[in-house]
């Protein structure tokens, strides 16, 4: 469900060989916190976000890390769900890790990805919802 309700009907990846300024780039022009690392578009091979290159720019390799590649700066142990998890998993998933994207697989293949904004935003609706129906109950007449 959380997949449906998004705009884009792909996942935008990089290439492990790609610069971290070319990830930068990526990063801006989708307007998105993190990328799925893969050679092919299908395979999940790391993710890289945001706080990753700025936790290496603000550590000893300073501005060279720019020029170094993603696959020097991702995660490599990523998390994954199929496209059945409950949000509830996820949610207590993306808590405990302290992450804040996982990457949809189904079949090995990479299908979505979902960010905590979205988890987010399915709880309120969810809330919402009961919230709604119990003013319905509570005002019938």
């Amino acid at each position: 469900d959380l997949l449906s309700g998004k705009s884009l009907d792909h996942v935008v990846t990089v290439r492990p060989e790609a610069s971290v300024r070319d990830l930068l780039q990526l990063l801006a022009e989708h307007n998105i916190g993190a990328l799925v690392v893969s050679n092919d578009g299908d395979s999940v091979d790391g993710i890289v976000s945001e706080r990753d290159v700025v936790r290496r720019l603000a550590g000893s390799a300073g501005d060279a890390v720019l020029d170094g590649t993603v696959s020097e700066i991702m995660t490599s142990d990523v998390q994954t769900c199929d496209p059945q998890t409950p949000v509830d998993e996820l949610r207590a998933l993306m808590t405990e890790r302290r992450i804040r994207h996982v990457p949809v697989v189904a079949d090995g293949k990479l299908t979505g990805i979902i960010s905590i904004g979205d988890v987010v935003k399915s709880s309120l609706d969810q809330l919402q919802f009961e919230r709604d129906q119990l003013d319905s109950y509570v005002h019938q007449t």
